[in-house]
């Protein structure tokens, strides 16, 4: 399937093309692979193989109107999540501005990815959920995880007391209105709540808590880094390798910087036929630690951890 792909270091794949991206999300639809990351009306970019990128435009011309009566000040959309639920596409949105949990998640809808498909338009649903100032969360970052019966969660959260998961209508992507209470999946108490960007998959019996822990954002200086825990259930408790729970601050490491690459987080999972891909953003050292997007095998091993690169 990858076309003329080199893989260097953990064996990720050597990109080429336009793929200076900061939060991905990406989605097979046919011959394409789709990618969305924060930005200016969320740039959209395309790769038949994973390896070569182009820019094909934004989901938004501009912010919704209610994105920008919620949260003055915002100019960005940040962190989509995309995933495809019967016959649409939903894409999942954050709405903020640096350092404030007044913040907000939205959703948009499409038949087709393709901006050449007759079916494309973005149908704006608005709100899902909200953080208030004085709130003990941050409601940014989402990811939309379907369990074993079904049932349709966002997980989403940034500092503060961490990631949380809340219960969809399955029918309208939005949030349930007779389920409002949220659940608590991991936090960090003794590292000043830095645990953000959750990511959710289920694999075999277990389901795979994914997140960023520490400095996402300073370039160079970003400390970023992807850990996992796991648990039998979507709605935790999640725990690391080692047992210890997520809600203390566990997580084992899947992938940390090194050399030129510094800080990889806020990672996406691939399932992509027999392969499994880890997605992320790092920060270049090369390119004045500008944001790019990395891709890299995503292995598990006899006892059902996930690491990256391939296996030695």
């Amino acid at each position: 399937m990858l076309t003329g792909a080199l893989l260097l270091g953990l064996s990720c794949l050597a990109l080429q093309g336009d793929y200076a991206a900061h939060d991905p999300a990406v989605i097979r639809a046919g011959d394409w692979y789709w990618l969305y990351s924060t930005g200016d009306g969320l740039p959209m970019r395309r790769s038949r193989d994973l390896v070569t990128w182009e820019r094909v435009g934004r989901v938004f011309d501009r912010l919704p109107a209610w994105a920008s009566a919620a949260v003055p000040g915002a100019t960005w959309l940040w962190a989509p999540d995309v995933s495809r639920v019967g016959d649409e596409y939903r894409l999942y949105y954050s709405v903020s501005t640096f350092g404030s949990n007044r913040s907000c998640i939205g959703l948009a809808v499409n038949r087709a990815l393709d901006p050449a498909d007759p079916a494309y338009r973005w149908e704006d649903r608005g709100l899902v959920t909200e953080s208030r100032r004085g709130d003990d969360h941050n409601a940014i970052d989402p990811n939309l995880i379907i369990d074993e019966q079904q049932r349709h969660w966002l997980a989403y959260g940034s500092f503060w007391t961490g990631i949380k998961l809340r219960r969809l209508d399955a029918a309208t992507g939005l949030a349930d209105p007779a389920a409002p209470d949220l659940l608590s999946l991991a936090r960090r108490p003794d590292a000043a709540g830095a645990v953000e960007a959750p990511f959710i998959v289920r694999r075999g019996a277990f389901y795979y808590l994914f997140v960023s822990f520490d400095l996402c954002c300073q370039g160079v200086d970003s400390t970023y880094r992807i850990m996992v825990g796991r648990s039998a259930q979507a709605t935790g408790p999640y725990v690391d390798r080692a047992g210890r729970p997520m809600l203390d601050g566990g997580g084992t490491l899947v992938l940390a910087g090194a050399g030129t690459r510094v800080g990889p987080g806020h990672n996406a999972v691939l399932a992509d036929g027999d392969r499994w891909w880890l997605v992320h953003h790092y920060y270049d050292a090369t390119d004045r630690g500008r944001a790019k997007l990395g891709i890299c095998p995503l292995t598990f091993d006899e006892s059902g951890w996930p690491a990256a690169g391939d296996p030695l």
